[in-house]
């Protein structure tokens, strides 16, 4: 029996009737009466009664409304299982991230792309945005997430609506936690933890202004976590993005205070232009352009 038949035959039983069957189907009238036929015929019984108002099923055609129901539909899910294979990819897909508030926006990308393609996996690189980008560089990350400023030239990228702002670490007991925000007055003298980023160094810098020459740099610290043990050790004061301080940081052992004026910087979700990625990471790549739409 062929499938457009069986088609043809459920769509006549649904609607009653031959002609409006055939204009459902957008066939004419007698092509659709002779496949009927046919089908009759190839079977050796009878399917219809035929009447003046409307069409009823035989014992017969019953039984194979009922068979040709079950046929079609498991078809149909047969269809679907296909594209579904079709659509199952597997591999690793390299993500870097600075600690930043955005990573919020990686944690549902990966949970709805997960949803979907449920083999792939992920590889989550945390560093600077300048170790980052040169680990994109040479084709060991992916995607990603980047705080500027930082040059994209190369790159293909979405700046997120979520902007990072800057602010002081400090002990909770010290003398600057109740105030409401600190001033780069404030900061003058005192021993201050710089981010290492030479381009991040100029923003920050320029927000100090008159003060800068006052700054006790007492070093340097590529990400926020280990600047803030040295905060709790009484070190000093480190210079740093909110990110995920409020949620994640216990403010029992560590204090947040923002700038003011406030210093904030964008990000970006970044991958490299004209570069040969797996099927994992293109459609990746397009499940972050739709998502971020």
């Amino acid at each position: 029996m062929d499938i457009r038949v069986l088609r043809y035959f459920l769509t006549v039983v649904r609607e009653e009737s031959i002609t409006r069957a055939a204009e459902v189907l957008h066939i004419t009238q007698p092509t659709l009466s002779r496949q009927l036929v046919q089908l009759e015929e190839s079977l050796g019984i009878r399917l219809f009664h035929r009447g003046t108002r409307k069409i009823t099923l035989t014992n017969e055609g019953m039984l194979l409304r009922r068979r040709a129901e079950e046929i079609l539909e498991l078809l149909n899910k047969t269809e679907k299982e296909l594209a579904f294979q079709e659509e199952m990819v597997e591999g690793c897909i390299s993500v870097g991230c600075g600690e930043l508030a955005a990573v919020r926006i990686l944690s549902e990308l990966f949970k709805s792309f997960s949803k979907k393609h449920t083999r792939v996996t992920y590889d989550l690189f945390t560093a600077t945005a300048d170790q980052v980008k040169e680990r994109m560089e040479s084709g060991l990350i992916d995607v990603g997430l980047l705080l500027e400023p930082i040059d994209m030239d190369k790159y293909d990228y979405i700046r997120l609506e979520i902007r990072e702002h800057w602010g002081v670490l400090m002990r909770p007991d010290d003398p600057l936690a109740g105030k409401e925000f600190v001033t780069a007055k404030d900061l003058a003298r005192l021993p201050v933890i710089m981010a290492r980023r030479s381009h991040v160094q100029n923003e920050v810098s320029n927000w100090f202004g008159e003060y800068f020459k006052d700054l006790n740099i007492l070093f340097k610290s590529n990400l926020p976590t280990n600047g803030a043990v040295m905060v709790q050790e009484g070190l000093g004061y480190a210079m740093v993005v909110r990110g995920l301080v409020d949620s994640l940081w216990d403010k029992e052992k560590i204090c947040f205070k923002p700038l003011y004026p406030e210093l904030s910087a964008t990000t970006v979700l970044a991958w490299k232009r004209q570069q040969p990625f797996s099927r994992a990471t293109e459609m990746f790549i397009e499940h972050i352009k739709c998502f971020l739409a």
